[in-house]
């Protein structure tokens, strides 16, 4: 998490109008979105407290990202989990370029480095067909025979 002073935006055009300001919360939630669009990312990583926060409800889009702002120089960390049989290498570098990308678009500050840290892989899940008729079958050979030999 960065800290807790807002981004002032350079204003390119005449500063009379004021300044601007973006909140690092912002700059996160952009970043997770930016990598979670990205094909082959399963989810981004995040703390016991996000996982308890989507329990009840409340989705954290900021998870997963942590923002270094030094000197007009912004680092970004990337954690995430990738989809299993997925090219680590060509991921990676697709959400490096998808962050920037975005930070760039929508904020006009330009991203110094994007550090992508693969957390894990998750495995595909199989597609387990549950026969209704044979819940509580013993014997899985009986796939919808109710014939029963005595």
């Amino acid at each position: 998490m960065a800290e807790e002073s807002n981004i002032d935006l350079k204003n390119t055009e005449s500063s009379e109008l004021g300044e601007i300001k973006i909140a690092p919360r912002v700059l996160e939630i952009v970043s997770s979105i930016a990598s979670v669009q990205v094909k082959g990312v399963n989810r981004m990583c995040g703390s016991f407290s996000n996982s308890m926060n989507e329990l009840f409800g409340h989705k954290e889009f900021n998870k997963g990202v942590k923002l270094d702002f030094n000197d007009d120089q912004l680092n970004v960390d990337v954690y995430v989990y990738l989809e299993y049989g997925v090219s680590v290498p060509q991921v990676a570098l697709e959400i490096q370029k998808q962050v920037k990308q975005q930070l760039l678009f929508m904020t006009e500050l330009k991203v110094n480095e994007v550090n992508v840290h693969v957390e894990g892989i998750v495995p595909q899940k199989d597609s387990v067909k549950i026969d209704p008729d044979q819940l509580f079958s013993d014997n899985e050979n009986s796939k919808g025979d109710n014939s029963e030999s005595n």
